[in-house]
């Protein structure tokens, strides 16, 4: 056993890389569990392995005593000073309690603790490496898919990716390199050590970083990300330098750098917006390639109300509402989509009668006049100025004085509007 364990030991902390007395500690912890099973459970009890020889030994601190009433902490006098010849009565001894069939019981015992605890520390280790790679993007490959659960090797660890942070319509075979977002370290529960999630939004803001220079020069900077993963992202970005076209250095030459991303998710449908601190510049970038009729902020509903030209209203609000909803969350603000109300087109018998009504209420032409004015192509106070006295004489029933009159009638209630 002892020239076993000590093979053991020396093959781990070549292979595993871990310490020598790390695993010594590992190996005395887990036999103090056997060795409390096969001998007693006395809370003095420790075990210790010789680092050179590889010998254990099972050593129990008992307390001398004149008569033996509890074995697991007590022992006699006269036992004691048989190895110990000095012992008096209230002095405590470390005894060796050693079965002679300990070294196979411990081993046989201490086994699979001892390689669950090196793989928790293994784990643990493994788990701090990765801590600084939180929520940024790793590469692995696809081991193997179990309801629905796909298990990624990343080298020196294993990942697993859930149903819900896949992306919808991907399929994922053994053997395939995929790209994903660190979301969690799992250090202390059973399973894989990392989990990550090809469906956060942060996966696009991050193969943005990933493409764009700029981004990572600190001359553009994301300032939001809304997504409906395998659908369709809307990112907002802004650059405090005028010289830089934001939107522009996120596309790419010929659009090979949002080309790349939108291949690295699978076809999904990506809108960079041009952010503005704005709210009204804001919302109609959002809510591209609409053009809006106008827009309407309400602060203390922290609300926008949207309108749109009928023709533009399926493109304002989306497929299922999808274009509407992402530029929600991308502003922060609730959206309102209203479609706009065309003038109502007037026959031409209605657009005489309202002349009428209107010329009818001017003071100095009445109601007996405008007809009159009306059939004769006078149909506004702007008509009646442009014309002559004369003309308007000539009309049947009117004399000089009365289109004297209609002139003066107009011009007053023009020059007083």
């Amino acid at each position: 056993m002892n020239s076993e364990l000590l093979a053991v030991l020396e093959y781990l902390e070549h292979e595993r890389g871990i310490d020598r007395e790390t695993l010594m500690g590992l190996v005395e912890e887990s036999l103090l569990s056997a060795a409390r099973k096969v001998i007693g459970s006395g809370e003095n009890l420790r075990v210790h392995i010789d680092r050179v020889t590889g010998e254990i030994q099972a050593l129990a601190k008992l307390k001398v005593v004149d008569s033996v009433h509890d074995r697991d902490n007590e022992i006699g006098l006269t036992e004691a000073r048989v190895r110990f010849p000095e012992m008096k009565v209230g002095d405590e001894v470390e005894w060796e309690v050693t079965p002679a069939n300990f070294g196979r019981i411990a081993a046989q015992t201490a086994k699979q603790t001892i390689m669950h605890r090196l793989r928790q520390a293994e784990k643990s280790r493994i788990c701090e490496d990765f801590q600084d790679q939180l929520l940024q993007l790793v590469t692995g490959v696809v081991r193997r898919v179990e309801r629905g659960d796909v298990y990624i090797d990343f080298g020196r660890a294993e990942g697993a990716m859930r149903y819900s942070d896949r992306m919808p319509g991907e399929d994922y075979q053994p053997g395939d390199h995929i790209t994903a977002l660190l979301t969690e370290i799992n250090a202390d529960r059973p399973g894989p050590s990392l989990g990550v999630s090809r469906s956060h939004p942060d996966l696009v803001r991050r193969l943005f970083e990933r493409e764009v220079t700029e981004i990572s020069e600190h001359l553009v900077e994301i300032k939001g990300v809304a997504r409906e993963a395998g659908y369709r992202t809307k990112i907002a970005v802004h650059s405090s330098d005028q010289r830089v076209d934001p939107v522009g250095a996120c596309v790419g030459l010929r659009g090979n750098r949002v080309k790349t991303v939108v291949r690295e998710l699978g076809g999904e449908k990506v809108d960079i917006i041009r952010w503005d601190a704005e709210v009204r510049t804001f919302v109609t970038n959002s809510l591209q390639p609409a053009k809006l009729a106008g827009v309407e902020v309400d602060e203390a509903r922290h609300s926008v109300r949207v309108i749109v030209p009928e023709d533009q209203l399926s493109l304002a609000i989306g497929k299922k509402g999808q274009n509407a909803r992402l530029a929600a969350k991308l502003t922060g603000w609730r959206i309102d989509i209203n479609k706009h109300e065309q003038p109502e087109r007037l026959g031409f018998e209605d657009k005489v009668l309202r002349a009428i009504e209107a010329l009818a209420k001017i003071p100095g032409i009445g109601v007996e006049a405008a007809p009159k004015l009306v059939q004769n192509g006078f149909l506004t106070l702007e008509g009646i100025l442009a014309g002559q006295e004369d003309d308007i004489a000539a009309i049947e029933g009117f004399d000089l004085e009365t289109a004297k009159r209609i002139m003066v009638a107009a011009r007053e209630q023009l020059g007083g509007s």
